[in-house]
């Protein structure tokens, strides 16, 4: 009995349970039933609140509904894309100030601040680069004078803007982040010039980094060719892309066109026929850049007009005007014939009046003149130093100020060698310059290179007549030339007169700095007495030397050692000039000091590497440039090694240190500064006797200023500064 009553038992508990368990074996199609309901269930509940919403806003009038959304707006945090519109002008009758006041009436209807600024009146190196920080929009209206310059206004501007495209110290992100446009004014009756202004300006700040956001616009007073009929037509029109252009940047837009169209040929969809290219090469692109041999991508007007001074053979062209096409063909041939011929004379060796040939080839002319250099005769230059400038200003001078007691707004920088010997991988010219280990070249006369250097400097000085922040005083002292630094590019002690050029400086009461790379130790020796003679001592080992100075002579080593024994035997002023380049030369400290000892220089110039951009001819980068803490630690732990000598000095914006024998230090104090009168009376006695009255280093020395020293509380600070002011005058500042 007990077995039946277990099995009905167990069959009642599974009648019981086989419910649950179907339950639970379909329990995945019970969950999705749940999850679609629920999600029907939202979905009923959304549609009916949008329906209320809708209902709801036709009751309320359109007005109240403006006010709700700019409430709304008012309590988020508003994203500016475009914080205001700077128009810069540049104007000789008046006619691009009028476009100036029209276009800053149209700005303001859009609701955007606007500042209306005269270029005369706007000083480039102190605010330029404030404008690419900005999010703003700089419009540039500028007007082409006579013979393709700019106006009178527009003259200091341009000029500052051409240098500062060409010299490696700006670089190509210098204005990085400023957004800009060019509206160019001029005439095309004079075809060479049309919109000269305009043109280089605009590609100037794209060399410098700048984002052009629109096309530039190019005005024409010839009614004629005008393609609207009057340059305010042409500006009209110009205006109008401008200002919806403005628009869509106060939207956040991006620019329709990649950026990655050349010369004018844009493939974007969603430009117009008149309007090839809004913007330059996004600043994403900007390292690949070559400021030299690519330029912005646009359509010139000569493209546009068909002016480009003959038709092309592939279109229609008039019988009559095949006469004209064909001349314009021989004379082509002509120029290119005679260019070739010049060439083959340069290749040869000879120019046409059979002596040697010129050192300045036509390219390197191109290139050097583009650089800011003043060209003189066939192989000497001379150029005018951003330090210059800046103490025209009544600013700080550069380091040989704060060392030497130069006074830099009355300095030349010059050579009357643009050959070098080395390949240094820190040249600030990346090898344009030629190269060569004797003189083979066409020789000027030094008479003819320093009056022409002094006339070219005073040129460049009369630049800055006018110009914001210079100082009158200054400006007549910067007239008249009272030092010479042959120190600008090359190898100045290669110049076979170099000794005559020396004392016609001395003649006209000019100092002479005079710098030389050690490769010439029987010209050093020759050499005349010099206010300061300088070799550079980039390396002290032979192997190290090599990799940074690339010697050409297979003697370097021997050439070099015997180069710091001849600055030895001099009398007069010497120093080594040390540049450090990381990971190269930083750790030499044992060879620097053996070094020290063999050519025992009076003083030891201690500079960080200044890199001079990417270059083929150099593998040298950011990452071998030196803290200027690392400088110190440097200079520190040498002067460890070399007890005759003490550091001295600091110039912290350049990165140099200055060492000094203690001969110098008389009584505590630091005698590194020049008496540079004391000086001309010196070498003028030294003339007079035919070199029998000779003097030392000592004869002509000067007291250092406090300012001047290293660990003063107000290092490489000159009194006369004008952008400080002092607290207290009562500091010891003599000297000065």
């Amino acid at each position: 009995m007990s077995t039946y009553e277990d099995i009905d038992s167990s069959v009642d508990v599974w009648d019981l349970t086989s419910p649950l368990l179907s339950l639970w074996i379909n329990r995945f199609y019970i969950y999705l039933g749940f999850a679609l309901g629920i999600s029907l269930w939202i979905c009923v509940q959304i549609i009916l609140k949008k329906q209320a919403k809708n209902s709801q806003e036709k009751c309320i009038p359109k007005g109240t509904q403006d006010l709700m959304m700019k409430g709304s707006l008012s309590l988020q945090k508003k994203q500016v894309f475009v914080s205001g519109v700077k128009i810069f002008y540049g104007s000789q009758t008046g006619t691009a100030k009028g476009f100036a006041a029209s276009l800053a009436k149209a700005v303001t209807a859009l609701d955007l601040p606007v500042t209306v600024v005269n270029l005369k009146d706007y000083d480039p190196d102190d605010r330029l680069a404030g404008e690419a920080t900005s999010k703003g929009v700089c419009v540039f209206l500028l007007a082409t004078y006579t013979d393709g310059q700019p106006t009178e206004s527009a003259q200091w501007f341009c000029k500052w803007l051409q240098e500062a495209a060409h010299d490696f110290r700006y670089g190509k992100t210098y204005l990085e982040g400023m957004r800009y446009a060019v509206f160019g004014l001029g005439n095309s009756a004079y075809l060479s010039h049309f919109n000269k202004v305009g043109r280089s300006v605009d590609k100037w700040l794209w060399m410098l980094g700048a984002q052009r956001v629109l096309a530039r616009g190019e005005g024409d007073c010839d009614v004629v060719k005008s393609k609207h009929g009057s340059i305010e037509a042409d500006f009209r029109a110009w205006k109008a892309k401008f200002t919806s252009r403005l628009q869509a940047l106060r939207k956040g837009e991006k620019k329709p066109c990649s950026g990655n169209c050349k010369r004018g040929k844009c493939k974007s969809k969603q430009q117009g026929p008149e309007q090839t290219e809004l913007e330059s090469h996004p600043h994403e692109g900007l390292h690949h850049r070559d400021t030299e041999e690519e330029e912005p991508c646009e359509s010139s007007s000569e493209e546009e007009d068909g002016s480009n001074g003959h038709q092309s053979l592939n279109s229609v062209v008039d019988v009559e005007d095949l006469g004209k096409i064909m001349d314009h063909m021989k004379k082509e041939k002509r120029e290119k014939d005679q260019q070739e011929e010049k060439m083959s004379l340069l290749r040869t060796g000879k120019n046409e009046d059979g002596d040697g040939r010129a050192m300045i080839t036509p390219a390197l002319r191109d290139a050097l003149t583009k650089q800011g250099y003043q060209l003189i005769g066939s192989h000497s230059g001379v150029k005018l130093c951003r330090w210059t400038k800046a103490m025209l200003r009544g600013r700080g001078g550069c380091y040989k100020h704060t060392f030497y007691g130069i006074e830099s707004h009355r300095c030349m920088e010059l050579t009357p060698s643009l050959a070098c010997a080395n390949k240094c991988v820190f040249c600030w010219r990346h090898h344009t310059n030629p190269v060569g280990t004797e003189w083979r070249w066409k020789m000027d006369q030094p008479e003819m290179i320093l009056k022409e250097a002094i006339e070219s400097h005073q040129r460049m000085i009369r630049q800055f007549k006018g110009v914001p922040g210079v100082q009158a005083e200054r400006f007549q002292e910067g007239l008249e030339v009272r030092h010479c630094a042959l120190s600008l590019v090359g190898e100045p002690i290669m110049y076979p007169e170099i000794n005559a050029f020396l004392e016609l400086l001395h003649q006209c009461k000019i100092s002479s700095f005079l710098v030389t790379n050690a490769q010439f130790p029987k010209e050093i020796r020759n050499l005349k007495p010099v206010t300061q003679l300088y070799v550079s001592v980039d390396a002290s080992t032979k192997d190290s030397l090599r990799k940074i100075d690339r010697p050409l002579f297979k003697d370097f080593w021997q050439r070099f050692l015997d180069s710091l024994k001849a600055l030895a035997a001099k009398e007069q002023r010497t120093v080594y000039r040390l540049t450090l380049v990381k990971s190269w030369n930083v750790d030499e400290l044992q060879a620097y000091a053996r070094l020290v000892s063999l050519g025992n220089p009076d003083f030891i110039e201690v500079k960080g590497v200044t890199y001079c951009g990417e270059s083929s001819a150099s593998s040298l980068t950011m990452a071998n440039v030196p803290w200027h803490e690392e400088v110190v630690r440097f200079v520190q732990e040498l002067v460890e090694l070399i007890p005759d000598y003490e550091l001295a000095c600091e110039h912290e914006h350049s990165n140099c240190l200055l060492i000094a024998h203690r001969k110098f230090k008389i009584d505590g104090e630091w005698w590194t500064w020049i008496d540079y009168r004391r000086f001309q009376e010196l070498i003028q006695r030294y003339e007079g006797s035919g070199g029998s009255e000779t003097f030392g280093a000592k004869d002509y020395m000067a007291r250092t200023p406090f300012w001047a020293l290293f660990g003063a509380q107000e290092r490489g600070f000159d009194p006369r500064d004008t952008r400080h002011q002092r607290k207290s005058r009562s500091k010891d500042v003599s000297g000065c």
